[in-house]
């Protein structure tokens, strides 16, 4: 059964928007109440934080789909909808979040460290904050917008002062086991342990952590073995300790090569948090309580002192030199920690946007000759945001997009009346009639755009004038009753 899990692939799936409400408000003796659809919720979010008391990610390796909660619909007499519940997932200290291509999103340190893997769709705008001088009574709502969904790798590295390194059956979890109350398995075969252990340590005043993880064998760097686990899983350790078997069988072993084979494969392994032959290292020469053992042991101490190591004869056994490799070690992680301290803190980068940027881009398709690609944040929400069986909804996206410039960038880049234009995933015919910057509208029918009707004419300034100039030929009563019937009301209703 598994009981340790540190690497899992996640579906998250945020919650989608609610859509907004198109409502006129209707009483006895007010014909005109104006519009009173209100706006939807918002989606829920999908939320990783840090829990010191979680250390796997075993959940999510039996539960890998998680969604969080849509957000409600709006309703008329201005009633907004509710918001959809943010999805929070606990998650160990030390998570890496990378996304489906194996890019870094998030490194997650320190306990409450929050990280929005999967944002919520945004809501979607009752007619009520549609209305304008010029759109008094919209006959359309804006949509909710899709939550976002992704398939995310969490990656779980080890928090530890100290890793343990070594090759298999090296005598690490024994270590481990009489430093610390952990209590790691222990057999006398190689790769007993499969998954890290840590344990806490005291030493005098300091206290630490180490963490004892799998063995390492020639090209663990390239994913030998269980390699590329114990190596991500000391990443993030201050300090290293090669546990060395002085007493192993193995022919073509011993102490001195099997420490050049462990330090090759540290200077192999690409570290995103540096190389990890820069890390302050000791040599713990293992199982001198075996008179061969402890006689290898004293023979290569010579050679290793020679090289720069600290070296410290030990016994996990009889206990025998523990105690001085405990200090020793206790003495390099304070050292470590009083560095962390003095370093200043990051600066913090602030990028404003540019002052030409127009948040978004017309280019040609290059893969369809005359056929033109708008890319942008805004006219990709307000697609996605479009009631298309509704005309009015459609002329004031058309509306949107003039105001914002795409048909002035489209006309700029020779496009034709009739070409393809593709924004996000919607394909539409250009027109640059339909649209014409709000000031070409006037009100007719709720849910129509009389400027979409015909749009094929050569010249919509022509379609506006007369229609101003009929309008200037009507009295009072027939203006009132066709701005009532403007908003849906009958023509024959009571005043």
């Amino acid at each position: 059964m598994v009981s340790f899990v540190d690497r899992v692939v996640l579906h998250v799936t945020a919650g989608n928007g609610g859509h907004g409400c198109a409502s006129v408000h209707r009483e006895k003796f007010k014909p005109l109440g104006g519009p009173d659809g209100a706006n939807g919720g918002r989606g829920g979010d999908v939320v990783l934080i840090v829990d010191p008391q979680i250390h796997t990610l075993l959940d999510f390796h039996h539960h890998p789909h998680q969604k969080a909660g849509n957000g409600k619909p709006g309703a008329g007499k201005h009633r907004n909808g509710a918001d959809g519940g943010d999805l929070e997932l606990l998650v160990p200290e030390g998570t890496v979040v990378h996304d489906a291509n194996g890019e870094v999103l998030a490194d997650l340190t320190g306990a409450g460290t929050r990280f929005v893997v999967a944002h919520g769709g945004r809501a979607g705008l009752g007619n009520a904050a549609l209305a304008s001088t010029r759109r008094k009574a919209p006959g359309f709502a804006l949509l909710g917008e899709p939550g976002e969904a992704f398939d995310v790798v969490l990656e779980l590295k080890s928090m530890a002062d100290v890793g343990l390194v070594g090759f298999p059956s090296a005598g690490k979890s024994s270590l481990i086991a009489a430093l610390s109350a952990a209590r790691p398995k222990i057999a006398d075969y190689p790769f007993t342990t499969l998954v890290p252990n840590l344990g806490v340590v005291s030493a005098g005043g300091t206290t630490f952590t180490i963490a004892d993880v799998p063995g390492l064998i020639p090209g663990a760097a390239e994913g030998k073995g269980l390699g590329l686990d114990f190596l991500r899983h000391i990443e993030r350790c201050a300090v290293l300790l090669h546990v060395l078997d002085c007493a192993t069988l193995e022919p073509g072993r011993d102490p001195i090569s099997d420490l050049e084979a462990i330090e090759s494969e540290l200077g192999q392994y690409e570290s995103a948090l540096g190389d990890l032959l820069e890390r302050p290292r000791l040599v713990a020469l293992n199982k001198v309580d075996v008179p061969e053992a402890a006689e290898l042991a004293e023979f290569v101490t010579e050679e290793l002192t020679s090289r720069g190591y600290r070296v410290f004869p030990i016994s996990a056994v009889s206990h025998a030199g523990l105690r001085e490799l405990n200090f020793a070690m206790a003495a390099m992680v304070e050292e470590h920690r009083a560095g962390q301290e003095a370093l200043a803190p990051a600066r913090i980068v602030i990028r404003p946007r540019s002052v030409d940027d127009s948040g978004f881009s017309v280019e040609p398709d290059p893969q369809e000759p005359g056929a033109f690609l708008v890319r942008g944040t805004k006219p990709e929400r307000w697609v996605r945001q479009t009631q298309f069986d509704n005309d009015e909804a459609v002329g004031y996206l058309a509306d949107r997009l003039a105001r914002l410039g795409v048909e002035q960038q489209l006309a700029k880049l020779g496009a034709m009346p009739g070409a393809t234009v593709t924004i996000g995933d919607y394909v539409f015919d250009f027109e640059p009639t339909a649209g014409m910057a709000d000031e070409a509208y006037l009100p007719t029918r709720r849910g129509s755009d009389e400027r979409l009707e015909d749009v094929s004419r050569p010249n919509a300034d022509d379609r506006l004038a007369a229609k101003k100039a009929r309008r200037a030929h009507l009295s009072d009563d027939e203006l009132l009753v066709e701005a009532r019937m403007a908003r849906g009301a009958s023509a024959d209703d009571e005043d």
